[in-house]
């Protein structure tokens, strides 16, 4: 069961408690789902069970119990994955493009999930259940590059405490449409689910929490440039929405910016990880070669 307790702001006031959980990126349910929630009992409002029609009053203790998820089987599949670095505790992946990283509605298999359980043979750690074993971070289906797996618990805290703390090196390269008035800064705007679309994510002061990127332009390209981004924080599609948000969505992002041909989604990979090693504290880096799809772009826009 993973519980989740709030504390209703003055800003949350007069909110239905269902469409309230829809906007919260902890809960990360569909409305149905969360309806379904509610009416068995899994939303306790100061300690009584709530109905989806309560409205918010500031200072509400919200707790919500979720059920693990159960699945009857995640299938270990013989699936190719480019392991850059192994050792008994961690494995450092470098994702292609268009792999999901976990199996999920629609994606049951063929996923991330199912390369590693044949690869490492289990030994990967639980703390994330059944379907997402050894993850401890994301990327998007269409972000490649490289992600870390936790092989036992003790690894997966020690890594999950580093990127909570911020002292987790994680760099990005994209394609960006435009031109940035300054070519580097810092994005500093809070990110929460969009109330029009709960499948995106957008910037707001509502229901959201801190998102901090850094950018430096490496190169101008034609109609666009070429750019590093670096994550302080590490929220739902964070470099796409704050890209988009200073009006230079990633090139051919097509859920926050605008298809493009010869693009199968957005143009950008995770370039580099760097983090104190969980059990022997020594700082390690790795960096991913650029992928195939990503040149092909960058030198037509050259």
């Amino acid at each position: 069961m993973n519980r989740y307790s709030f504390i209703a702001e003055p800003s949350d006031s007069a909110q239905r408690i269902d469409k309230w959980l829809a906007s919260q990126d902890e809960v990360d349910l569909t409305r149905t789902a969360i309806t379904k929630l509610i009416e068995s009992g899994g939303v306790l409002i100061n300690g009584e069970p709530a109905k989806k029609s309560r409205l918010l009053v500031t200072g509400d203790e919200i707790t919500v119990g979720i059920p693990e998820p159960t699945v009857l089987e995640v299938r270990p599949q013989d699936i190719p994955i480019d392991v850059i670095y192994e050792d008994d505790d961690l494995a450092i992946i470098n994702k292609p493009q268009g792999m999901v990283v976990h199996p999920a509605p629609g994606n049951p298999d063929g996923t991330l999930v199912n390369a590693l359980m044949y690869r490492f043979e289990g030994r990967l750690s639980g703390i994330n259940g059944v379907i997402r074993p050894g993850i401890v971070h994301r990327i998007d289906k269409n972000t490649a590059g490289l992600l870390v797996v936790a092989k036992n618990d003790f690894s997966h805290r020690a890594l999950a405490a580093l990127i909570k703390d911020h002292d987790f090196t994680r760099e990005y390269e994209a394609i960006c449409e435009g031109h940035f008035k300054e070519p580097s800064g810092t994005v500093n705007a809070p990110i929460g689910r969009d109330p029009r679309d709960r499948k995106k994510m957008c910037v707001t002061p509502h229901n959201s929490r801190e998102a901090i990127t850094h950018y430096e332009v490496i190169e101008e390209l034609r109609g666009a440039q070429y750019v590093r981004f670096r994550l302080e924080t590490g929220r739902t599609h964070q470099i796409r929405v704050h890209a988009a948000y200073m009006g230079h969505p990633v090139w051919g992002d097509d859920v926050y910016g605008h298809p493009k041909s010869g693009c199968k989604g957005q143009t950008l990979y995770a370039k580099k990880l760097g983090f104190k090693h969980p059990r022997t504290g020594e700082y390690m880096e790795f960096e991913a070669p650029t992928p195939d799809f990503f040149l092909r772009i960058l030198t037509s826009l050259r």
